[in-house]
């Protein structure tokens, strides 16, 4: 009895160990973006936008190039999320997408995009223009840390 006694009390310091540990978890942060696109076959596009991370605003730029099914040019208003952000440096960088939407006059859009360092941003909006698309794209975030505000 006195053995099990003993196990138990090993096993119940081991739950209470696991459950006082807290992992590291990466920050999420909200994503506000302009993109207008234009393209036949090879698109281009550009625009601008802000990070709100850690109750601070971050302005960025975006510019990317696609390859596929790109007939048109729409300006894409998007919102949404930026998940697995460990430090801030991590949402700079090349980002590669697959997406797609359409628009004659408006029209809706979703992307999501992944990064190196693991930052997953996902995006949804109206567009307005005259475009199809799906293809895949390589984007590039600049963020300019210099211009942040609070929140």
């Amino acid at each position: 009895m006195r053995k099990y006694r003993s196990s138990g009390m090993a096993l119940m310091a081991l739950a209470v160990a696991i459950g006082v540990t807290t992992p590291s978890h990466a920050i999420s942060g909200t994503v506000r973006v302009t993109v207008a696109k234009a393209g036949f076959v090879l698109g281009a596009g550009g625009g601008k936008g802000v990070l709100t991370f850690r109750h601070r605003n971050y302005p960025f730029t975006v510019q990317g190039l696609s390859l596929g099914l790109t007939a048109g040019a729409s300006i894409n208003k998007l919102v949404g999320r930026a998940d697995y952000i460990n430090e801030l440096s991590d949402f700079s960088g090349g980002y590669s997408m697959v997406g797609g939407g359409a628009a004659v006059v408006g029209g809706v859009s979703g992307v999501q995009l992944k990064n190196d360092k693991g930052v997953t941003i996902t995006l949804q909006g109206p567009k307005g223009g005259l475009e199809v698309s799906a293809n895949i794209t390589r984007v590039v975030i600049t963020l300019d840390a210099s211009r942040s505000t609070p929140n």
